[in-house]
Order: C-alpha cells, then sequence, then structure tokens
C-alpha cells in the first residue's frame, strides 16, 4: 500500500513536469505574434482612451494620457528609481536562493527515480499550500525587513525550479546515456557531458519561471 501511495505521488509529480505545454502560447501567435500582440495593444489602448472620455470620470477610470504622463514622471522620480531598485534586489535575491536549492533537488530527482520516489511526496505537500500562508511564519523566523519578503520570493519559485529541472533531465533521450556509457564515461562524467546540457533548456525555463513569480509575491 505505502508503495503504492509512492508511485502515484510520482506519477503526479511526472504530471505536473510535463513540458508539452512550454512554447504553447508562442504557437498560437505563430510568426507574427509580435505584430499581432502589437496591434492587440493598440485596440486595447483605443477602447481604454475612448471609454475613459465616455465614463468622464477620472478617479474610477482614469485617462489614458494622465497614466502616461504619471508612467513617464515615475520613470525620473529618484524615489520611485530607488525603491525599484530595491525591489528588483529582492527578486534577484530570492531567485538566486531558489536556483541554488533547487536546481541540485532538481537534478537529482530527474536523473535518480530512487530519489524523485523518496522526495516527491513532500515537494507535492509542500507546493500545495498558499505563498501567503506561510507570511506569518516569515515573519517570525525573519523578522521585519527584507527577509520575509527573499523567503516567500525563492519559496514561490523553488518549485518550479524543481519540477522544470525534473522535466529537462527526464526530456533528455536514453540514447546519449547509452552512448556515454558505452564509450567509457563514469557516473559523473555522464552527468557532466550529457545531464547538465540536455537539462538546460527546462532549467532556464525553470528560472525565468520563478523570476516571473517572484514579482508576483514582492510584498
Amino acid at each position: 500500500m505505502l508503495e503504492e501511495n509512492h508511485d502515484q505521488q510520482v506519477d503526479r509529480m511526472r504530471a505536473a513536469t510535463n513540458a508539452g505545454d512550454r512554447g504553447r502560447w508562442r504557437k498560437f501567435g505563430g510568426r507574427n505574434r509580435n505584430v499581432a500582440a502589437l496591434i492587440g495593444l493598440a485596440v486595447i489602448c483605443i477602447i481604454w482612451f475612448a471609454a475613459a472620455h465616455i465614463v468622464d470620470k477620472p478617479f474610477l477610470f482614469p485617462y489614458l494620457e494622465d497614466v502616461f504622463k504619471e508612467v513617464g514622471f515615475s520613470l525620473t522620480d529618484l524615489y520611485v528609481l530607488r525603491n525599484l531598485g530595491i525591489t528588483m534586489r529582492r527578486v534577484l535575491t530570492g531567485s538566486l536562493y531558489a536556483f541554488i536549492i533547487g536546481f541540485p533537488l532538481g537534478m537529482l530527482m530527474g536523473y535518480s527515480p530512487q530519489i524523485l520516489k523518496a522526495l516527491s511526496p513532500f515537494m507535492n505537500s509542500l507546493r500545495q499550500v498558499p505563498i501567503m500562508a506561510w507570511v506569518p511564519l516569515a515573519i517570525v523566523w525573519f523578522g521585519i525587513g527584507d527577509g520575509p519578503t527573499i523567503f516567500l520570493i525563492a519559496f514561490s519559485g523553488i518549485f518550479t525550479i524543481i519540477l522544470n529541472t525534473i522535466s529537462g533531465v527526464q526530456d533528455i533521450s536514453k540514447d546519449y546515456y547509452h552512448a556515454a556509457r558505452s564509450m567509457g564515461a563514469s557516473t559523473f562524467g555522464v552527468i557532466k557531458d550529457v545531464v547538465l546540457p540536455g537539462s538546460l533548456p527546462g532549467v532556464l525555463t525553470g528560472l525565468r519561471l520563478a523570476v516571473g513569480l517572484g514579482w508576483m509575491s514582492v510584498i
């Protein structure tokens, strides 16, 4: 029964690492997706401009030109730029911690089925907890300041890095492993010459998504 539960946990972990939809959003737009995005943005701006003037209540529905004016002012305001720099530092620091922890774990879980089977129940349990549920504990553990924010950013991105790294490792064709071993490569050589280069697309995807989740987790 315990073995069956482990297998179910591993199946869920593998399902979560499915990389089939990584490029799905890009494929929707085809080759002209950038042009279509610009056209869509222009249409939204036109609708916003017209609707704001029809409603004529800037407090509820601000004018588009006022928004652009404030954005331009903010980009020249040293106070705003200083706080933007602080936020970027927190996001990059948290994402770095997430990578330092998530990358080796993802490599181990992707390369070793035994480690994947052993750790997947804990990973599946922890990643289901909403990020905001960790706020009180983060404040207790790290106090007031950058500590709780960096912890939440790292925690929000670590599982994305782990899952995408696992997926990147498991997407490597078995033929590469067989070829390396047939030429006398050791386990370290297989990891260095096959696993690390082959999993790089998944790792970079996980890191990119982790940085995006970090921006969403800034408090």
